[in-house]
């Protein structure tokens, strides 16, 4: 069982920045996995693996710095777990797969490089009703590539106002973590693959999560390691379109 050194180091930073923001990491670690080769048939269920920790531990920090609204979250995964479990039983022709995740990827890049201005605290009342088909919609396409989903969640979140910059990470979060487990659950009824370099992977990906979660939500956050992932993001992205 070869285990590539690079890759981890490269894990490691990813986890560190999407936790920084409230994220998974999902989105990074299919374009790490993609740009190192790794075998799609283990994409999926690895990365919604990886998500699992990394967003548990995005969410304590921002949920013990007091910016978590329950509220908020509630339509977004009553409609959004469900769909998570129906899109991961789903089988996904490889071609299709890599299309659909590249264009993730774009959206991905626009979250890294999106900085909200610092003094933003508005915010107005939400649509239960927008948001519950806004979840159903990201989680089916979470299960579907293995994704936790709140890469886009979170700029729609600011865009829409909901939520100021600390709340939307602390819901994304947890947003994040309930469609990757129901995502997990359902490859588990439908067939699961994991890569057999999983538990070094969770290792890296939990600590790097871990510092990048206590640094976004007490710290400053760093944003050219941001503008680094996004060109990452990108090339990850191209080199899908063109596979």
């Amino acid at each position: 069982m070869e285990v590539n050194i690079l890759f981890l180091v490269a894990l490691f930073v990813v986890a560190f920045l999407y936790a920084s923001v409230g994220h998974g990491g999902a989105s990074g670690y299919l374009a790490l996995m993609a740009l190192f080769g790794v075998s799609t048939v283990y994409m999926r269920a690895s990365a919604l693996t990886l998500n699992l920790f990394v967003s548990a531990v995005s969410f304590y920090a921002f949920y013990r710095g007091g910016h978590f609204k329950l509220k908020i979250l509630i339509p977004f995964v009553v409609g959004s777990v469900p769909m998570a479990f129906l899109g991961a039983r789903m089988n996904i022709d490889p071609r299709l797969f890599k299309s659909i995740l590249a264009v993730f990827l774009v959206v991905a890049i626009f979250r890294m490089v999106y900085v909200p201005k610092k003094g933003y605290k508005e915010v107005i009342p939400f649509n239960f009703l927008i948001a519950f088909f806004i979840g159903a919609f990201l989680g089916f396409f979470s299960g579907l590539i293995g994704i936790g989903g709140g890469i886009i969640l979170s700029p729609l979140l600011l865009l829409l106002r909901w939520t100021n910059v600390k709340e939307t990470a602390a819901i994304s979060a947890l947003f994040i973590f309930l469609n990757s487990a129901s995502g997990i659950l359902g490859l588990i009824t439908s067939g699961i693959v994991i890569s057999p370099n999983i538990i070094y992977w969770v290792v890296v990906a939990f600590a790097g999560g871990l510092l990048g979660a206590y640094t976004g939500s007490f710290r400053l956050s760093l944003i050219r390691l941001r503008y680094l992932l996004a060109f990452v993001l990108l090339l990850a992205s191209v080199k899908l379109f063109f596979a």
